[in-house]
């Protein structure tokens, strides 16, 4: 007689049970024989045993994408697995947020969040995206935006850029990446925060847009600092402020919106990393601690500054709360401005 363990038939023979008189009773001898076969099961394995992905909802390139490269490495090494970047581009982030939804909420498939995940429950009502669905694993660095103009536009500050705007409402305008893009809500807000009507232009990406703005056709943008510090270091654009509630050490020397007169504005990109909701709470944990320990290494704090990004702090706490505030507040502003996704 031989018992059958988790992994196969165990590779001891239980004795037959005799019903002689001094031998064991056939029912401690099978008691006996249990505790062997659950001694000789095969133990769990430990979180990970294979690489992960990382869902990036957007192309290569970029700072969505340059914010990714690092964590992936960074964690794959906390980890002792490879994390795999994984681009899902389109439909404004959704088709890679809800790949990562849909996966097996197992811990191996993690997404690389942004405005976009906040955004997108209002922008994409139909996607059935809701920012509920995800757990966080940590932030992982933050930048601002800088609202520049062409080095020939005759505007030189923010005051000036409001009152001519004032002066010829709907004549001005501004490029984006696209509708519902975090340039094109900077824009909205910029819009409600300084009480005028400038015309949003979409184009089909941040680059497109910066080639319209030195092209002439539009009046203004809000840049990532990766995209606008070529330019203004050629003096092709001229910097206004940025977005931030604090001058950045990329551009010491530019205001923020604030300091320009424009109280209450702040507009941060931010990136995090998270994981499905339904996730085993010791996966959770071990992702978020490892990330933790990859977030705060001196090898990502340097790959970030190469995209203008500035390393967080990798708190869980930190990446939840930057997710619940930033999901409110775009909500509200894409109700106010009547935004539609196209």
């Amino acid at each position: 007689m031989y018992f059958a363990s988790a992994g196969g038939v165990a590779a001891f023979p239980c004795p037959p049970v005799r019903r002689a008189r001094g031998l064991i009773a056939p029912t401690m001898l099978m008691l006996a024989c249990s505790v062997l076969g659950m001694a000789a099961a095969p133990a769990q394995a430990a979180f990970p045993e294979h690489p992960l992905r990382l869902i990036v909802p957007f192309a290569p390139g970029g700072a969505v994408d340059g914010a990714a490269r690092p964590a992936a490495l960074e964690l794959g090494k906390a980890l002792g697995q490879s994390v795999v970047v994984d681009n899902r581009p389109g439909a404004g982030g959704t088709i890679g947020i809800q790949a990562a939804a849909h996966a097996a909420p197992d811990g191996y498939t993690l997404l690389l969040g942004n405005i976009a995940l906040a955004s997108a429950p209002a922008l994409y009502p139909q996607s059935g995206i809701s920012a509920k669905d995800f757990a966080p694993v940590a932030l992982v660095g933050t930048t601002p935006y800088v609202l520049v103009v062409r080095a020939d536009s005759p505007i030189k500050s923010v005051a000036e850029l409001i009152q001519n705007a004032k002066t010829h409402p709907g004549k001005m305008n501004y490029s984006s990446a696209g509708t519902g893009s975090a340039i094109h809500l900077a824009g909205e807000l910029f819009k409600a925060k300084a009480g005028v009507d400038i015309v949003h232009v979409p184009y089909k990406g941040a680059s497109p847009a910066l080639t319209a703005l030195l092209g002439g056709e539009v009046d203004m943008m809000f840049s990532s600092t990766m995209e606008a510090a070529p330019m203004l270091s050629s003096g092709k654009v001229r910097a206004l402020a940025v977005t931030s509630a604090e001058r950045t050490s990329q551009f010491p020397d530019v205001p923020t919106l604030t300091e320009a007169g424009l109280k209450g504005y702040q507009v941060t990109g931010w990136y995090g990393v998270y994981v499905q909701a339904g996730v085993p709470a010791d996966v959770l944990k071990t992702l978020q601690q490892k990330a933790q320990q990859g977030m705060r290494s001196d090898d990502m704090r340097k790959q970030l500054a190469n995209y203008g990004l500035e390393a967080a702090k990798g708190d869980a706490a930190e990446a939840q709360k930057m997710l619940d505030d930033e999901t409110a507040r775009w909500s509200e502003v894409i109700k106010n401005a009547h935004i539609k996704a196209n």
